[in-house]
């Protein structure tokens, strides 16, 4: 049985898929983490735990089907991260996470006062912002400079598994577009100047592209995986890209939204478009540029509420369905934990407004689906204003399993989707880049094949009215709200 294996860490699990040659989906495993937030602002994961659950999924799948012919290995992860490891590949401290990670503002402030602003953005593509992994690399530098000392390699999770499953050092063209602003957006390198200025002492990676054969399973990784030596594994990217890869959202003019447990959008196009609040990346594939954005919370939004409502999901989307349109007068910003894009204010907090003791927990369900939903038509309005062709709208990841989610999201944006049959999304994605990159020129597989379109959300018209008010009122809430907002985000700090 000849067949592809995709790996993805994510931020609350990791997942593997075995996918046989036509697509089809062989197996899945699923390992399931948490993060660590030792202080306001700070989102950290052991490095280490990237690979162990590594190990232990390929062991489940492969001890599962013992007849999987691998022939292949996509790797893929959460990013951009900073996982800084010394010559041993040991790593000196946990990884620090993307934008939902705020604690380099100070690092900010001095790179824009040191290199300028408008340089930054005209060397990297976007403004410094959370998102910045750069700005991560000279916050361990200024803030631990022990750990720092000992620094001789930059991995993220994706980068991280191909070093440990083949001694390859590389990182691909898009995660390195993300270590603003260390990479040259134009001329598709390091910025050799600022990489020494403010990494020194640590190797910049090989750049390579992500569906790029990084190398080949050695012998003691094959003996702790129990994946066959010497088959390709893959460079990888971060997986929202590689989401977009499994559904067939990287071509010109395509946005893929990923329902996870933060929100995530990629519109792609053949320019270089710059916005102050939304990031410019290049693309997984050569000759595309992207402009991206991400809300904080999305999924980790609804995971909260269950957890604080004690009740599961079945049964809080049952009444969110039964509360209606406008969770009866009911409006949440989603930012709690701050918000990226297009704020970029990572000291946003979570609102909920108009609040009355008729209120039950469907209604706040109900708000809170609405909410990212808004969040969505903030982004994608930022994006088209910007300058982006959006055409087609891909919708993919955990989140496409519920319909009221989608169709929540489909109202308030005006927008349809597309909801491919296979919604496993990065491992999924992971697989079709590692079965690409073994197959003959005549021979590679086309992803509308693996996984074609399953159905379309469409928005009702009816509930336009509605949503354009409550899209009014959101912006407005937050521009009201935020001084205070940023009063009490100042006391969290203190009191942590």
């Amino acid at each position: 049985m000849r067949c592809t294996l995709g790996i993805d860490i994510g931020t609350s699990s990791s997942k593997a898929v075995l996918v046989g040659d036509d697509g089809d989906v062989i197996a899945t495993a699923v390992a399931a983490h948490d993060v660590r937030r030792p202080h306001v602002g700070w989102v950290e994961m052991d490095g280490e735990v990237w690979w162990d659950e590594c190990v232990r999924l390929c062991r489940e799948l492969l001890e599962g089907e013992p007849a999987a012919d691998v022939r292949a290995v996509g790797v893929s992860g959460m990013g951009p991260c900073v996982l800084l490891a010394d010559a041993d590949d040991m790593p000196v401290r946990p990884a620090i996470l993307y934008g939902v990670d705020t604690r380099s503002g100070a690092q900010i402030a001095r790179m824009n006062a040191e290199l300028g602003a408008e340089a930054i953005v005209a060397v990297g593509g976007s403004a410094l912002t959370s998102q910045a992994a750069g700005a991560k690399i000279a916050w361990i530098a200024d803030e631990e400079p022990d750990a720092y000392a000992t620094a001789r390699r930059l991995f993220m999770p994706a980068s991280w598994l191909a070093r440990r499953l083949t001694g390859a050092y590389v990182l691909d063209h898009q995660s390195a577009s993300q270590v603003t602003p260390l990479y040259d957006v134009e001329a598709e390198r390091w910025h050799e100047s600022w990489w020494d200025r403010y990494a020194p002492g640590i190797e910049p990676p090989a750049l390579v592209w992500a569906g790029d054969i990084a190398g080949r399973v050695t012998e003691a990784a094959a003996a702790a995986t129990g994946l066959p030596v010497d088959i390709p594994v893959i460079a990888g990217t971060i997986d929202a890209w590689t989401e977009a890869v499994s559904v067939g959202a990287h071509g010109i003019g395509d946005l893929m939204l990923m329902y996870g447990t933060t929100m995530f959008l990629v519109a792609t196009g053949e320019e270089t478009l710059r916005s102050p609040s939304m990031w410019t990346t290049v693309g997984a594939f050569p000759g595309t540029r992207n402009l991206a954005g991400g809300l904080s919370t999305s999924g980790a939004l609804t995971a909260w509420l269950t957890e604080l409502t004690g009740t599961d999901y079945p049964a809080l989307l049952a009444e969110a369905a039964a509360s209606g349109p406008g969770a009866r007068g009911l409006l949440v910003l989603p930012y709690f934990a701050g918000e990226r894009t297009p704020l970029q204010d990572p000291d946003a907090r979570g609102v909920i407004a108009g609040l009355t003791l008729r209120h039950g927990r469907g209604d706040l369900y109900r708000a809170a689906l609405e909410a990212t939903a808004l969040g969505v038509r903030h982004n994608v309005e930022t994006m088209r204003a910007a300058g982006a062709d959006i055409r087609r709208i891909v919708a993919v990841g955990g989140g496409t399993q519920g319909a009221l989610w989608l169709q929540i999201v489909s109202d308030a944006t005006g927008l349809v989707q597309e909801v491919p049959h296979t919604t496993i999304g990065a491992s999924y994605g992971a697989a079709f880049l590692a079965a690409s990159a073994v197959a003959g020129p005549h021979a590679r597989p086309r992803i509308e094949d693996w996984n074609p379109v399953a159905h379309t959300v469409a928005p009702d018209t009816a509930r336009k009215a509605l949503y354009d008010t409550m899209f009014e009122r959101y912006l407005r809430l937050y521009q009201e709200t935020r001084e205070v907002v940023h009063e009490l985000a100042a006391a969290q700090a203190a009191a942590s």
